[in-house]
């Protein structure tokens, strides 16, 4: 019988793989020997698994996740579904290039200016935005702004410029909310520019926008952000950190979209079924929602300790960070999108794209 199989260091050698990382995705399942030596522990391999083992090789040369790696040596034959796997992480690839040609643009501004500083202040970007836009960006927000103290660059709002749209940031690590304003009278060709603007500001600025003016005029730069409507005006100190690369948990895969009415969501997590685990920004127990989709594409919130059904998706996620996700804004519909249970969870708003919220998932055993 073990002449028509092979060896751990025959596949090793003929995969490109070594035995030691053979060893590992067969502990991780995702390569598992057609036999093991009951006495010695020896692997051996049949030999098909050749041409897995390289493609495997080939799939960790381009940096592919576990789980999606696991999924294309899984996939039916005819299903289509190694393809899908795999066009999505190129998209994210690309997605990714995209963004270190963007940053590496700023770098080389930034090495200019450093390299030729100049004498005078940098010059100021004043907008011209819709107060009531503003005002629900804000609430949609708002609520994911960080209060870790050590960690005081997310203790803000960050105001992005990307060509002619305004997007408002905010996260905690554990949650992070996103809004999108078109500013029409913008150029495309504006350069981008952002400014953190601390919560106190933040919070002064949402009050403003309280007096019904029609529009309301930012100014950013200098390492100050003032904002004026109806007569009104304030103004502060930004913080001069360097706010994380929020564009990276943008790029997101979901393999499941539901839409439903946002009371009824806020209804079943508010009466349905927890479970305490550790999912609190400093670790400490909090309660977790654990949400599941069905076959036939009904969301509900999943009974405490049952396992999944055949063809269900469950993501489990800290309980009221999902309340305070599917209150912001007060949403009338909602389109979540969900990737599995170690994926991000994503709430949306019909008809802004833009504008939306993602959760990190909670680790539970039974789900991964």
């Amino acid at each position: 019988m073990e002449s028509d199989l092979h060896s751990i260091g025959e596949l090793a050698r003929a995969s490109g793989l070594g035995v030691g990382t053979l060893r590992y995705y067969d502990g991780a399942d995702v390569l598992t020997p057609a036999r093991v030596d009951p006495h010695t522990g020896y692997r051996w391999y049949g030999p098909r698994q050749l041409a897995d083992a390289r493609l495997l090789a080939r799939l960790r040369r381009v940096g592919l996740p576990l789980a999606a790696i696991r999924a294309v040596l899984g996939a039916a034959p005819g299903s289509g579904e190694a393809h899908r796997v795999v066009d999505a992480h190129l998209r994210r690839l690309e997605d990714g290039l995209a963004d270190a040609r963007r940053e590496l643009s700023l770098i080389r501004t930034l090495i200019d200016q450093r390299e030729n500083p100049m004498t005078t202040a940098p010059a100021e970007l004043r907008l011209t935005v819709p107060a009531q836009d503003l005002a629900a960006a804000l609430d949609a927000v708002r609520y994911a702004v960080g209060a870790d103290p050590e960690l005081p660059v997310l203790a803000g709002v960050l105001f992005d410029l990307d060509g002619a749209v305004l997007r408002l940031v905010a996260t905690d690590r554990y949650r992070m909310a996103l809004a999108e304003l078109p500013l029409p009278a913008v150029p495309d060709t504006a350069p981008p520019a952002g400014a953190i603007v601390p919560t106190a500001l933040v919070d002064a600025l949402r009050a403003l926008l309280g007096a019904g003016a029609a529009e309301a005029e930012l100014t950013l730069g200098g390492g100050l952000f003032s904002a004026g409507t109806g007569g009104h005006r304030i103004e502060g100190a930004t913080l001069d950190l360097d706010y994380p690369d929020y564009r990276v948990l943008t790029r997101l895969d979901p393999q499941h979209r539901v839409g439903l009415p946002a009371a009824d969501l806020r209804g079943a997590v508010e009466a349905g079924a927890t479970r305490t685990l550790p999912s609190g920004p400093h670790g400490e127990d909090c309660a977790v929602t654990v949400l599941a989709l069905g076959p036939d594409g009904r969301l509900a919130v999943a009974p405490a300790d049952t396992e999944p059904a055949p063809g269900e998706v469950r993501v489990a996620v800290n309980r009221d960070f999902l309340l305070d996700a599917l209150r912001a804004g007060r949403p009338e519909q909602l389109v979540l999108e969900l990737g599995g249970p170690i994926a991000p969870l994503a709430i949306r708003t019909p008809g802004r794209d833009g504008t939306f919220s993602i959760l990190m998932p909670v680790r539970v055993p039974e789900l991964v």
